[in-house]
Parts: structure tokens; C-alpha cells; sequence
């Protein structure tokens, strides 16, 4: 089976970060040959440092890496998976109409917790002009729904790595990740994290909450690879790495701030107390994906801890850093019981589809 994954940037890392984790699965567990076109191969490149942005065409872990400048062959593959209902270029969906037996093609939609995504995954619609089916794959937290990406041995590969790692001893500074969109929060935060009781070493990404930092600092923001400390609270500025890497910082860190997607879904597999921001959109509909997943993640814990997660995920959002403030210390006392809820509500998961493998059998049992 050969498999097209198509990929357009419109911002951040997200698009990239989701199609590449699912190429190298699809070629790893699945022996599918994956092509993954993507327009913006410098935004690849930060976390696949390995793949050159000058070249054209280059493989990487299996997967062939092209340039997508709308000039894409017109030998289409078996298995054609839109990302993020990017569009595909014009002459290659009419090659995909001319092959036959046609090509199956695959949009992959965002993630979202919402109710309605059961009722319209795996749901085909047609092209307005050609004979071309096309299937909305939305992943989710249900049974009904497309599943989240896993790889096998992932959370082998955690535990062992969680066990090798010392206890956090007294005295050890609370690990936090910041990975997060812009958010005003953010330095009314920091003032609370540098005048708090315990020490905090927060790490966050080359470029992550830059206006903040440079607001907290007045201007003296480290660069990658350096760090800064005031009060309580030190600031390590961290270049981007791998995925593998990336992943590895989630699962010793002690609370983790997330973003979109990618990072989200990685941050339950980590099984830490973990916060996250959605991508803000108008009308605040990003307020409706939050809300639909802390019905389902808040669901099973205690009333006091369910209230300090959604009260501080709900200011943190709002981009109130008083509230956020006012929210953290109520939060930070829920870490110990958020982190044993963290390792059952990703068992539960774990219970669910697959998101690479069930595309994976849909393909298979269609062509």
C-alpha cells in the first residue's frame, strides 16, 4: 500500500507536528510506503533536524519528505490523507478521478472532544464534480470516534523512563514545561511563581511566549540553550528538539502547559498534571472544545480537584492573570491527586481506537 499525506502550515507547529508523527507510524508498524508533501519544509525541519529545507525531495525515517508547491506527480497512491482539509493541488485530484479503481482519500480533521464528532466520523462526502468520495476522519475520546495517535511501546518506553528518574526529593524545584500560545496570564504568573514558597524551573521552547518573557524581563530574554532566574523561579529557554525528545520532557516535568493538538495529546500520554490551551479562535468557540473536554477529563475526580483544574484551565484561557493567579495556588495543591488521575484517564484511553491502526484497517478493508 502506498500513502500520499498532505500538509500545509497555516501556523505554529500543529499541522506539521500531527502528520509527521502519523507518517512515521504508518511506515513503521504498518510497512505502508508514506510520502509526506508539505509546504513550509523549514517548519519540519525544527523537530526533524535531520531533513534539509534546500532539498526537494529526501527521506527520513522511512518516510519520503517532498516539497508541496502544487506540481505534485499525477500518479496518485492507494491511500491519499488530507491534512486538515488542506486541499490537495488541482492536477492531482483530477489524476486520483482518472485512476482506477480510485484512490481512497482521507481528510483528517482536528481533534475535539465535542459530542457531534460521533455522529459524522468515517462520515463520505462527495466531490462537487467528480466521482471522488471523501471520508472525514475525526480523532476523539470515544469508541465512535477516530481514536489518538499511539505508538507501540509508548507507554513501555515511558514507564521505564519515569522509573529510571529519582524521586523528587524535598527541596527539588517544582519542573514545569510552558509550551503554550501568547497568553496575558503568562507574567502575572511568573511574578507569582518568582515570589512562591517553592522553587520552580520552568522550561519553555526557543520563540514559546515570547511577548511575555520579554515583558516579565524588559527585554533581557535568554536565548536557547540559556536560562535566567528571579525569586523562586528560574526560566530555561530551551531549543526545539525532537519529538522523541520533546516527549521525554513531558513525561519528567510536573505539571505540563500544552497547546493545539499535538502537544495536547502527548501531555495525557505523559500522565502528569498537565493544563491546556487551545488554539484561540473568534467568538471564543475555543471556549466550546475546552469545555467538552474537561466534561470528560474532570468527570471521575474528586469535587475539590475537579473544581481547582477547571477553575485555573478556564482563567488560564480567558487570559485574565489575576484570575490565573488568584486560580494557581488551589491548582498546585491538586498536583498529587491530578497526577494518579493522569495515569487512569490514559489507561482509559489507551482502551479506545488507535488512530494509525484504525486508519489504517478502514483503508484495508475499502481498497
Amino acid at each position: 500500500m502506498r500513502c500520499d499525506v498532505f500538509c500545509r502550515v497555516i501556523d505554529n507547529y500543529g499541522d506539521a507536528g500531527v502528520c509527521w508523527r502519523l507518517a512515521r507510524q504508518l511506515v513503521a508498524e504498518h510497512g505502508i510506503a508514506v510520502t509526506l508533501w508539505i509546504d513550509r519544509l523549514a517548519t519540519l525541519a525544527r523537530f526533524a533536524p535531520s531533513l534539509d529545507p534546500a532539498l526537494a525531495q529526501q527521506s527520513d525515517s522511512g518516510v519520503i519528505v517532498r516539497d508541496l508547491d502544487d506540481r505534485a506527480p499525477s500518479d496518485p497512491a492507494d491511500v491519499i490523507i488530507e491534512g486538515f482539509g488542506c486541499g490537495l493541488p488541482p492536477r492531482y485530484v483530477d489524476a486520483m478521478a482518472a485512476r482506477t479503481p480510485a484512490p481512497l482519500w482521507i481528510n483528517l480533521e482536528y481533534l475535539s472532544a465535542e459530542p457531534w464528532v460521533d455522529t459524522v466520523h468515517a462520515i463520505a462526502s462527495p466531490h462537487p464534480r467528480l466521482a471522488l468520495p471523501r471520508y472525514f476522519w475525526f480523532p476523539g475520546f470515544t469508541p465512535n470516534a477516530g481514536g489518538l495517535l499511539r505508538e507501540a511501546g509508548l507507554f513501555e518506553a515511558r514507564d521505564a523512563y519515569q522509573s529510571a528518574m529519582a524521586r523528587r526529593a524535598a527541596g527539588d524545584p517544582l519542573r514545569i514545561v510552558l509550551f503554550t500560545y501568547p497568553n496575558r496570564a503568562l507574567p502575572a504568573l511568573f511574578d507569582a511563581w518568582s515570589e512562591s514558597d517553592d522553587a520552580i524551573a520552568c522550561a519553555v521552547p526557543e520563540g514559546v511566549a515570547a511577548a511575555a518573557l520579554d515583558q516579565w524581563l524588559r527585554g533581557d530574554v535568554p536565548h536557547a540553550g540559556q536560562s535566567v532566574t528571579r525569586g523562586h523561579l528560574t526560566l530555561d529557554v530551551m531549543p526545539f528538539t525532537t519529538q522523541d525528545a520533546f516527549d521525554r520532557l513531558l513525561w519528567r516535568s510536573d505539571v505540563n502547559f500544552v497547546r493545539g493538538e499535538d502537544s495536547f495529546v502527548r501531555a495525557q500520554w505523559a500522565v502528569r498534571p498537565f493544563v491546556w490551551q487551545p488554539y484561540p479562535q473568534e467568538a471564543r468557540a475555543h471556549r466550546l472544545k475546552l469545555d467538552a473536554f474537561l466534561a470528560r477529563y474532570a468527570d471521575a475526580l474528586p469535587p475539590p480537584t475537579s473544581a481547582a483544574a477547571e477553575t485555573f484551565w478556564r482563567a488560564f484561557n480567558d487570559e485574565d492573570g489575576v484570575a490565573a493567579v488568584d486560580a494557581w495556588p488551589a491548582f498546585r495543591d491538586a498536583l498529587a491527586p491530578l497526577a494518579a488521575h493522569g495515569r487512569g484517564w490514559a489507561a482509559h484511553l489507551a482502551t479506545l481506537p488507535e488512530l494509525g491502526s484504525s486508519l489504517v484497517r478502514f483503508a484495508r478493508d475499502r481498497l
